[in-house]
């Protein structure tokens, strides 16, 4: 098993800061085999592994190692505090709201799956364990959580810059192009973090959905074999796929942004996309969209095929 695995009970103090590639995750579950199992899953993922043996040994950790953990690993049944109880203080405790979090449970039933998505957790595992859709789910968990990271930073650099902007155009067709031109967007918004994670889902589904062609069960297939960036990119090198782009429009109206999206794509079923939906809560992607109409923007419209997003914002003052 992976020596990287210790518990809170043998090591209280022990600090979890070293780096290693993969990230820093925090394991909640009171069945020691169940920790040894997940952490032999991933030895190979190159994280770092700490353990808590129920709810209360969790948010004792999380609060002596507030700024070190990039993933929590959350039992739902457990003695003492239960999962659902250590995910609600998560989300009201402003050190901990940012850090994703994974629900594992024997019996994902709607209304469990449900309460937990309404708490946050948007990820979701099943016992018995699956190897290959615990690495996946952990990848995009550590890859949102990034990717969070990076675009407070681009917002920063950003910020007052396009709150001079009353109306324009924009272009991108890759990746990197849409995740820096949200922060450049959400700059101007009253709430940027929350602005900026929305338009990154967006652009992100314009870019590969819309132009690209990668749908719902692709994008799940690929995360699962950690193949997902490097199809993005070998496909944005095709003659077919070569000259899309995705156009965003924007124009402030009195204390508003309205901003539309438009990609190059044939559309798809948005409307089942729309809310947090448990069915898709197993999987590692399919969330976005419904994270960001209801986290990020006053408003948000879906136009013909669905290949049009329209959105409206609070902007800053």
């Amino acid at each position: 098993m992976n020596s990287d695995v210790s518990t809170l009970e043998h090591s209280p103090e022990q600090s979890i800061v070293q780096e290693f590639i993969g990230g820093r995750l925090l394991v909640v579950d009171d069945e020691p085999v169940n920790l040894e199992i997940i952490s032999e899953y991933l030895e190979d993922e190159h994280y770092r592994v700490a353990a808590a043996n129920d709810g209360m040994e969790a948010l004792e950790f999380l609060d002596a190692h507030a700024t070190e953990v990039d993933c929590v690993i959350l039992d739902r049944m457990m003695p003492r505090l239960d999962g659902m109880e250590v995910l609600r203080r998560m989300k009201s405790d402003p050190r901990f709201q940012s850090i994703p979090v994974i629900m594992q449970t024997a019996a994902a039933n709607r209304d469990q799956v449900a309460e937990g998505l309404r708490l946050g957790a948007y990820y979701y595992l099943t016992k018995p364990y699956h190897q290959d859709a615990l690495r996946a789910v952990v990848r995009s968990a550590l890859g949102a959580a990034r990717m969070r990271g990076d675009l407070q930073r681009r917002i920063d650099e950003y910020t007052g810059v396009l709150g001079l902007l009353r109306e324009g155009k924009f272009r991108c067709r890759t990746m990197s192009q849409g995740r820096a031109l949200a922060a450049a967007l959400a700059s101007a918004c009253k709430d940027p973090a929350a602005a900026g994670m929305g338009l990154v889902e967006l652009l992100t589904n314009a870019i590969e959905h819309g132009n690209l062609g990668i749908d719902f069960q692709q994008k799940s297939t690929l995360l699962s074999e950690g193949r997902w960036e490097q199809e993005i990119e070998a496909r944005l090198a095709l003659p077919e796929y070569s000259s899309k782009v995705v156009e965003v429009d924007i124009r402030r109206v009195d204390a508003s942004l309205h901003i539309v999206i438009t990609d190059e794509g044939k559309g798809f079923d948005w409307e089942k996309f729309l809310d947090l939906d448990e069915s898709r809560a197993l999987h590692p992607n399919g969330r976005g969209i419904a994270l960001a109409r209801t986290v990020s923007f006053q408003h948000i419209e879906y136009r013909g095929a669905g290949n049009v997003v329209a959105l409206a914002i609070e902007a800053a003052a």
